[in-house]
């Protein structure tokens, strides 16, 4: 139990960040594998550790847009900056993924245990992530890019499109810089993480339910979601910047036909 414990938490801290779909692979070891749903609580920590991973990589951004977000309110002039577009980019997106990513928790569910599902939504992200090396131009991410964005990321609760590829994917369609598209994409997902744990642990229904439901060598497997997490936005970083995606599509393409084969060989 334990090994698996792990597992799942350098499964968590991979492929949350990477555009290769966590809840795909989630899906995908389940069915192919054996491994286990991890509990309400456990899933919630792993979130948890890897949404500290995007606090302590943006750290600086964050503090910085927030402060210019907050100024806004008591300054004209401070309305011009950078930090007041993207505060309300990022609320307008949550907005928006909320109430799509509540109506879309079903079907996700059955599409989670479905192999041909997963797979397919696994070259749907490879086919985003191949059209967007022709996008991108140098646009400053304004208030209203977040109802697009969200409108996507809320559509990415479906197993197999990745949550950051589909809204790297959006933001270099309405023209951001590749470096913008990417730090927009992770500080759209702090409130959206936030709020998804949230939402969670309300379904627990108390912390002595939440104890008892997280599993042996959750602690250790909460750090290693941490820091792979931070290393995969690293990595991430260089491979967007550097216009090298098309090495994920190449991996989601080949992830997604083993899905297909998987399925019809009766797995």
């Amino acid at each position: 139990m334990k090994e698996e414990t792990l597992f799942l938490g350098l499964l968590q801290g991979v492929t949350e960040f990477l555009p290769v779909s966590s809840s795909g692979h989630l899906g995908i070891a389940k069915i192919a594998i054996g491994i286990a749903d991890p509990s309400f609580a456990f899933d919630l920590v792993l979130h948890l550790a890897t949404l500290l991973a995007v606090f302590v990589f943006f750290a600086r951004d964050i503090a910085s847009l927030l402060m210019e977000w907050l100024f806004g309110f008591f300054n004209r002039n401070a309305r011009a900056w950078a930090g007041w577009r993207f505060g309300w980019a990022v609320i307008a997106g949550v907005v928006v993924t909320a109430p799509i990513g509540i109506l879309l928790e079903p079907f996700a569910a059955r599409a989670s245990a479905n192999l041909l599902w997963l797979g397919g939504n696994l070259w749907i992200t490879a086919i985003l992530l191949l059209s967007s090396k022709s996008l991108g131009r140098d646009r400053a991410v304004r208030a209203k890019d977040g109802l697009f964005v969200g409108l996507v990321q809320g559509i990415a609760v479906i197993p197999g499109i990745s949550r950051s590829g589909s809204t790297m994917w959006a933001g270099l369609l309405l023209g951001f810089s590749r470096s913008e598209a990417f730090r927009f994409s992770f500080l759209l997902s702090v409130p959206t993480i936030a709020g998804a744990a949230l939402y969670e642990a309300a379904k627990m229904g108390g912390g002595a339910n939440f104890m008892q439901a997280l599993p042996d060598g959750w602690m250790p497997a909460a750090a290693l979601a941490f820091a792979s997490g931070l290393a995969s936005l690293f990595l991430l970083k260089k491979a967007v910047v550097g216009d090298r995606c098309w090495v994920f599509s190449i991996y989601n393409m080949i992830a997604g036909g083993t899905a297909c084969i998987l399925y019809f060989m009766g797995v």
